[in-house]
Protein backbone atom coordinates (compact mmCIF):
# COMPACT_ATOMS: atom_id res chain seq x y z
CA UNK A 1 0.00 0.00 0.00
CA UNK A 2 1.50 3.28 -1.05
CA UNK A 3 1.14 6.08 1.46
CA UNK A 4 3.05 9.24 0.61
CA UNK A 5 2.66 12.74 -0.75
CA UNK A 6 2.18 16.37 0.06
CA UNK A 7 -0.48 19.04 0.13
CA UNK A 8 -1.46 20.83 -3.05
CA UNK A 9 -0.26 24.42 -2.97
CA UNK A 10 -2.89 27.13 -3.08
CA UNK A 11 -2.85 29.55 -6.02
CA UNK A 12 -0.79 32.68 -5.29
CA UNK A 13 0.51 31.23 -2.02
CA UNK A 14 2.90 33.80 -0.51
CA UNK A 15 6.54 32.75 -0.24
CA UNK A 16 9.21 33.45 2.35
CA UNK A 17 12.87 32.54 2.79
CA UNK A 18 13.77 29.90 5.35
CA UNK A 19 16.60 31.17 7.55
CA UNK A 20 17.95 27.63 8.02
CA UNK A 21 17.98 26.27 4.47
CA UNK A 22 18.04 29.49 2.45
CA UNK A 23 15.16 28.23 0.29
CA UNK A 24 12.29 30.47 -0.77
CA UNK A 25 9.15 28.42 -0.16
CA UNK A 26 5.37 28.81 0.18
CA UNK A 27 4.46 29.84 3.73
CA UNK A 28 2.12 26.87 3.97
CA UNK A 29 5.19 24.67 4.55
CA UNK A 30 7.00 27.04 6.92
CA UNK A 31 6.69 28.00 10.57
CA UNK A 32 6.59 31.70 11.47
CA UNK A 33 8.44 33.03 14.51
CA UNK A 34 8.47 36.51 16.04
CA UNK A 35 10.61 38.21 18.66
CA UNK A 36 8.58 39.09 21.75
CA UNK A 37 8.88 42.25 23.88
CA UNK A 38 11.41 40.45 26.10
CA UNK A 39 13.58 39.66 23.03
CA UNK A 40 12.64 35.98 23.19
CA UNK A 41 11.82 33.98 20.07
CA UNK A 42 8.18 32.90 20.02
CA UNK A 43 6.62 30.40 17.57
CA UNK A 44 3.60 31.78 15.73
CA UNK A 45 1.98 28.66 14.29
CA UNK A 46 -1.22 30.48 13.29
CA UNK A 47 0.70 33.39 11.77
CA UNK A 48 -1.24 36.06 13.67
CA UNK A 49 1.20 37.51 16.21
CA UNK A 50 2.36 41.11 15.68
CA UNK A 51 5.93 41.79 14.65
CA UNK A 52 8.28 40.99 11.81
CA UNK A 53 8.08 37.34 10.87
CA UNK A 54 11.07 35.02 10.83
CA UNK A 55 10.41 31.89 8.79
CA UNK A 56 11.80 28.37 9.13
CA UNK A 57 10.97 25.22 7.19
CA UNK A 58 8.53 22.97 9.08
CA UNK A 59 11.26 20.44 9.71
CA UNK A 60 12.72 19.39 13.04
CA UNK A 61 16.32 19.56 11.84
CA UNK A 62 15.84 23.01 10.30
CA UNK A 63 14.31 24.50 13.45
CA UNK A 64 16.98 22.89 15.62
CA UNK A 65 19.68 24.35 13.37
CA UNK A 66 18.14 27.83 13.50
CA UNK A 67 17.96 27.65 17.29
CA UNK A 68 21.49 26.31 17.85
CA UNK A 69 23.42 28.30 15.22
CA UNK A 70 22.30 31.81 16.15
CA UNK A 71 20.23 32.16 12.98
CA UNK A 72 17.31 33.83 14.76
CA UNK A 73 19.58 36.61 16.00
CA UNK A 74 21.04 37.04 12.52
CA UNK A 75 17.58 37.26 10.95
CA UNK A 76 16.31 39.67 13.61
CA UNK A 77 19.50 41.75 13.36
CA UNK A 78 19.73 41.80 17.14
CA UNK A 79 20.60 39.48 19.99
CA UNK A 80 17.59 37.35 20.85
CA UNK A 81 16.91 34.61 23.37
CA UNK A 82 15.95 31.18 22.08
CA UNK A 83 14.03 29.22 24.73
CA UNK A 84 15.12 25.69 25.51
CA UNK A 85 12.93 23.13 23.82
CA UNK A 86 11.72 25.51 21.10
CA UNK A 87 11.22 22.74 18.55
CA UNK A 88 9.20 20.72 21.06
CA UNK A 89 6.94 23.73 21.65
CA UNK A 90 6.43 24.08 17.90
CA UNK A 91 5.50 20.39 17.74
CA UNK A 92 3.05 20.81 20.62
CA UNK A 93 1.37 23.78 18.98
CA UNK A 94 1.13 22.09 15.60
CA UNK A 95 -0.37 18.95 17.13
CA UNK A 96 -2.90 21.12 18.98
CA UNK A 97 -3.74 22.86 15.70
CA UNK A 98 -4.39 19.59 13.86
CA UNK A 99 -6.55 18.31 16.73
CA UNK A 100 -8.46 21.60 16.75
CA UNK A 101 -9.17 21.48 13.02
CA UNK A 102 -10.28 17.83 13.08
CA UNK A 103 -12.55 18.64 16.02
CA UNK A 104 -14.13 21.52 14.08
CA UNK A 105 -14.61 19.20 11.10
CA UNK A 106 -16.35 16.67 13.35
CA UNK A 107 -18.74 19.33 14.62
CA UNK A 108 -19.47 20.36 11.03
CA UNK A 109 -20.33 16.77 10.13
CA UNK A 110 -17.40 16.25 7.78
CA UNK A 111 -15.45 13.81 9.99
CA UNK A 112 -16.27 10.38 11.39
CA UNK A 113 -14.56 7.83 13.61
CA UNK A 114 -14.94 4.13 14.26
CA UNK A 115 -13.74 1.31 12.03
CA UNK A 116 -17.08 0.55 10.37
CA UNK A 117 -18.02 4.20 9.71
CA UNK A 118 -14.58 4.98 8.34
CA UNK A 119 -14.64 1.86 6.15
CA UNK A 120 -18.07 2.83 4.81
CA UNK A 121 -16.84 6.33 3.85
CA UNK A 122 -13.79 4.83 2.13
CA UNK A 123 -15.86 2.30 0.18
CA UNK A 124 -18.31 5.02 -0.92
CA UNK A 125 -15.49 7.44 -1.87
CA UNK A 126 -16.73 9.97 0.66
CA UNK A 127 -13.43 10.14 2.56
CA UNK A 128 -10.76 12.58 1.43
CA UNK A 129 -8.44 11.86 4.37
CA UNK A 130 -7.85 8.67 6.34
CA UNK A 131 -6.59 9.37 9.86
CA UNK A 132 -5.03 6.63 11.98
CA UNK A 133 -3.30 6.75 15.35
CA UNK A 134 0.49 6.53 15.20
CA UNK A 135 0.47 4.16 18.17
CA UNK A 136 -2.36 1.97 16.90
CA UNK A 137 -1.96 -1.64 15.81
CA UNK A 138 -0.25 -1.83 12.42
CA UNK A 139 -2.24 -4.95 11.56
CA UNK A 140 -5.49 -3.18 12.34
CA UNK A 141 -4.53 -0.05 10.42
CA UNK A 142 -3.57 -2.00 7.30
CA UNK A 143 -7.15 -3.27 7.00
CA UNK A 144 -8.23 0.16 5.77
CA UNK A 145 -6.99 1.41 2.41
CA UNK A 146 -6.48 5.17 1.99
CA UNK A 147 -8.64 6.98 -0.59
CA UNK A 148 -7.24 6.62 -4.12
CA UNK A 149 -7.03 10.37 -4.73
CA UNK A 150 -6.89 11.43 -1.09
CA UNK A 151 -4.50 11.54 1.83
CA UNK A 152 -3.34 9.33 4.69
CA UNK A 153 -2.00 10.62 8.00
CA UNK A 154 -0.83 8.90 11.17
CA UNK A 155 0.99 11.78 12.84
CA UNK A 156 -1.38 11.95 15.82
CA UNK A 157 -1.51 9.53 18.74
CA UNK A 158 -4.67 7.67 19.79
CA UNK A 159 -5.16 10.07 22.69
CA UNK A 160 -4.74 13.12 20.45
CA UNK A 161 -7.24 11.74 17.94
CA UNK A 162 -9.48 11.01 20.91
CA UNK A 163 -9.41 14.69 21.86
CA UNK A 164 -10.40 15.62 18.31
CA UNK A 165 -13.39 13.27 18.35
CA UNK A 166 -14.43 13.81 21.96
CA UNK A 167 -13.37 10.37 23.14
CA UNK A 168 -10.61 8.94 25.30
CA UNK A 169 -8.80 7.29 22.40
CA UNK A 170 -9.43 6.90 18.67
CA UNK A 171 -7.57 4.70 16.17
CA UNK A 172 -9.43 5.35 12.91
CA UNK A 173 -10.97 8.54 11.55
CA UNK A 174 -11.88 10.03 8.19
CA UNK A 175 -12.61 13.47 6.76
CA UNK A 176 -14.74 14.26 3.74
CA UNK A 177 -13.69 16.80 1.12
CA UNK A 178 -14.49 20.48 1.52
CA UNK A 179 -14.72 22.49 4.68
CA UNK A 180 -11.48 22.46 6.68
CA UNK A 181 -10.04 19.36 5.02
CA UNK A 182 -7.34 21.19 3.05
CA UNK A 183 -6.29 23.00 6.22
CA UNK A 184 -5.98 19.66 8.01
CA UNK A 185 -3.74 18.38 5.20
CA UNK A 186 -1.49 21.44 5.38
CA UNK A 187 -1.16 21.44 9.17
CA UNK A 188 -0.63 17.67 9.36
CA UNK A 189 2.18 17.94 6.83
CA UNK A 190 3.84 20.64 8.93
CA UNK A 191 3.45 18.45 12.02
CA UNK A 192 4.98 15.54 10.12
CA UNK A 193 8.12 17.53 9.49
CA UNK A 194 8.55 18.56 13.10
CA UNK A 195 7.35 15.49 14.97
CA UNK A 196 9.83 12.71 15.56
CA UNK A 197 8.96 9.11 14.66
CA UNK A 198 5.84 10.12 12.80
CA UNK A 199 4.56 8.85 9.50
CA UNK A 200 2.50 11.07 7.23
CA UNK A 201 1.71 10.35 3.63
CA UNK A 202 -0.82 10.49 0.83
CA UNK A 203 -1.75 7.91 -1.75
CA UNK A 204 0.65 7.71 -4.66
CA UNK A 205 3.99 8.19 -2.90
CA UNK A 206 6.30 6.07 -0.81
CA UNK A 207 5.72 5.72 2.93
CA UNK A 208 8.37 7.57 4.87
CA UNK A 209 9.14 7.55 8.59
CA UNK A 210 11.34 9.80 10.65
Amino acid sequence: MSRGGRATERPSEPERKCIATGEVLPTVGLVRFVVGPDETVVPDVKGKLPGRGIWVLADRAAITKAASKGLFSRAAKQKVQVPEGLVDEVERQLAHRVVELVSLSRRAGTAVTGYEKVKDWLVKDVAEILLQASDGSERGKMKLRPPDEGHYFDCLTASELGLAFGRQTVIHGALASGGLTQRVVEEALRLKGVREKSVVAATGKDKKSR
